[in-house]
């Protein structure tokens, strides 16, 4: 048995990391997530100079080193499991049913892009997928221009974005078309990962936003916002605040998408069904 299977949280400790966790990031942390912790904090001993987490903790909470350990501790616990093209279905909807009536009602023209917000983007699969159903639009459809914001809790994670290289495996939801127009192979020495193409990551611009603390310091006239499978971390009262926060950065006549495993059910707002998971703000 390892060193580190004896070096466990006590129970006090884990309770003021999951308060922290749950006040700074509204990411819930029960006591079935204990170990998840332990292990993934586990990797900040060293970077703290601390030998135990009872030691990481006290460094934390009562030494002083919450200041700059806070955004650390965030990555650390932060789960991001993300794939291009998850949830298809919104992608097809977005192209075949929500472009079109953004165009027909004007909201987006030859002299208003498209804009775009992925909320809660990770290593950036879901705001380069958009980039490339968006660019299949264009290449269609005259004087048609957008642009995306991602945006993550995560600095780490949006490291891995801005640099737009994924191994190989990741890009297999990714139509063969698209991956020939939209990704390139990695330099040299890099034979397993691919790159995204210049022209698709120049769409995309990439920021820090935590969805708990507002206001978000993004635009208030999206015309479409993507806040998917991040809402079921949070409690209802945190699903809300978010929820109502992101409303009021649609434009009227604009789009927000959830994931498929999660409901507006109950909160009231100011949108109305367009297809699962899909709503216009109204």
């Amino acid at each position: 048995m390892s060193v580190d299977a004896f070096d466990q949280l006590s129970q006090s400790d884990f309770r003021r990391l999951a308060d922290f966790i749950h006040g700074y990031s509204g990411i819930k942390m029960p006591p079935a997530k204990k170990t998840m912790v332990e292990g993934r904090l586990r990797r900040r001993l060293r970077a703290t100079d601390t030998e135990t987490l009872a030691d990481y903790c006290r460094y934390v909470f009562d030494h002083g080193g919450l200041a700059d350990e806070a955004v650390h501790l965030i990555d650390a616990v932060t789960t991001n499991k993300t794939d291009f093209f998850r949830e298809a279905d919104h992608f097809g909807l977005l192209a075949d049913v929500v472009v079109p009536k953004l165009i027909e009602r004007r909201h987006v023209s030859g002299r208003t892009p498209l804009r775009a917000w992925s909320a809660a983007c990770s290593v950036g699969a879901e705001p380069y997928t958009l980039a490339m159903v968006l660019s299949e639009i264009a290449r269609t459809t005259p004087g048609f221009r957008s642009q995306i914001l991602a945006t993550d809790i995560c600095t780490d994670v949006l490291e891995t974005a801005t640099l737009g290289i994924y191994p190989h495996a990741m890009i297999e939801p990714v139509p063969m078309e698209l991956r020939r127009r939209y990704l390139l192979r990695a330099r040299a020495g890099a034979r397993d990962r691919v790159r995204i193409a210049p022209e698709v990551r120049q769409m995309v611009q990439f920021g820090r936003v935590n969805l708990v603390e507002p206001p978000y310091p993004v635009e208030r006239d999206m015309h479409v916002v993507f806040c998917r499978n991040i809402l079921i971390y949070f409690d209802k009262a945190t699903q809300r605040q978010v929820l109502e926060q992101l409303c009021e950065h649609l434009v009227p006549g604009g789009f927000l998408f959830i994931g498929h495993s999660e409901s507006l059910t109950g909160f009231g707002l100011p949108v109305q069904p367009v297809a699962a998971t899909v709503f216009e703000r109204i």
